[in-house]
C-alpha cells in the first residue's frame, strides 16, 4: 500500500479473509477501501465482519465514521449504540461515541454516554480524563475539579488524571499540584511531561529540558510527548539538537499517544503512516499552546 501498489494490496487481503479471516483482517480490508474512497465496499466489509466478529469494536466505530462522512449523523449514531451494547468494555468506542455529540455541540447527550461508561468501567481514568475535559469545554469549572476529586479517589495512582489536574489548576497552585503528583506517580510519563512543561512556561529551559529528556526515556512509545519535546527545541533549541531528537524519535517509531494516534489514524494521512518524522513535525504543530 505505502508502495501504490493498491490492487495487490487489494488482492493479498482477499486472500488473507479467505484463509485466515481474523477479526483484524476484515477490518484492515475495510480500511483500504475507506482509504480509497470506496465507501459503500468499506461499509460492505465491514457488514460481513459483524456477521462473524460481533464483539469487535473497531468494527462499529469504522462504521460510524465513515456514515458521519456521508452525512448519515443518525445512522452511526445508531451504530455506536448498537456498538457499545455489544462491546462495553470497548474505552475508545465509548470515547468516539461523546466526541462525536460534542462536535454536534450536544454536551448534555456527550455526558451521558461518558456517565454510562463509567458505570460500564469504573476504574478506567481515561474515561475520567474526557469527563473531566467536557466539563471544562462547557464552562463548568467546579464540576470539573468535583469530577477530578472523584476520579483520584477512584484512581489514585493515574498519571494522566494528576497531569490534567496540574494544568486545571490556577498557575500559583500549580507547582504545589506537580509535587503532590510526583509523589503519587513519581515514574509516570505523563507527570513528568507535565512537569516538563511547567518548567518551560517558567522559562526554565534547562530544566525543562532534563524532563522532557526524562519523559521520552520513560515511555519511548507515546508519540505526544516526542512532540511537546520537539516544539520545545523547536523553540530553544539548535538544529542539531532538533535532528538528533528526530532521529531518535524516528528508532522509537512511537505507537501511542491521543493526539499521535488519532494524526496517524486520519484517513487523509493514510499513506503517511510510517512516515514518523513527518508525524513528529505536524503532531508538534498541532500541540495547543502552553498556559
Amino acid at each position: 500500500v505505502k508502495a501504490g501498489n493498491d490492487n495487490v494490496a487489494q488482492a493479498l487481503l482477499q486472500k488473507a479473509r479467505e484463509t485466515a479471516g481474523t477479526a483484524r483482517v476484515w477490518m484492515k480490508s475495510a480500511r483500504l477501501e475507506w482509504c480509497l474512497d470506496n465507501l459503500p465496499g468499506a461499509l460492505a466489509t465491514i457488514a460481513t465482519g459483524v456477521t462473524k466478529f460481533p464483539e469487535f469494536p473497531k468494527f462499529y466505530m469504522m462504521k460510524g465514521q465513515i456514515e458521519i462522512q456521508m452525512g448519515k449523523l443518525d445512522a452511526a449514531r445508531t451504530t455506536f449504540d448498537l456498538g457499545i451494547k455489544r462491546c462495553p468494555n470497548s474505552i475508545p468506542l465509548w470515547v468516539l461515541f461523546a466526541n462525536t455529540e460534542v462536535g454536534e455541540g450536544n454536551i448534555t447527550k456527550a455526558r451521558s454516554i461518558l456517565e454510562k461508561a463509567r458505570v460500564r468501567n469504573p476504574l478506567n481514568d481515561e474515561l475520567w480524563v474526557h469527563a473531566i475535559r467536557l466539563e471544562v469545554k462547557a464552562g463548568n469549572d467546579n464540576v470539573a475539579q468535583a469530577l477530578l476529586a472523584r476520579a483520584l479517589q477512584s484512581c489514585p495512582k493515574s498519571g494522566r488524571l494528576w497531569s490534567e489536574g496540574i494544568f486545571m489548576a490556577p498557575r500559583p497552585a500549580r507547582k504545589t499540584k506537580s509535587v503532590d503528583a510526583l509523589k503519587n506517580c513519581d515514574n509516570d510519563a505523563h507527570v513528568v511531561l507535565s512537569v516538563a512543561k511547567l518548567f518551560w512556561l517558567e522559562r526554565k529551559n534547562k530544566k525543562a529540558r532534563e524532563w522532557f529528556v526524562k519523559a521520552v526515556k520513560l515511555d519511548p512509545d507515546h508519540g505526544d510527548t516526542w512532540a511537546a519535546y520537539y516544539k520545545f527545541t523547536l523553540a530553544h533549541g539548535t538544529e542539531q539538537e532538533l535532528q538528533i531528537l528526530v532521529d531518535k524519535c524516528v528508532q522509537a517509531d512511537p505507537k501511542h499517544g491521543e493526539r499521535w494516534c488519532k494524526l496517524r489514524k486520519a484517513i487523509e494521512n493514510w499513506r503517511n503512516d510510517g512516515n514518523v518524522e513527518l508525524m513528529l513535525k505536524t503532531c508538534a504543530k498541532q500541540l495547543p499552546e502552553l498556559r
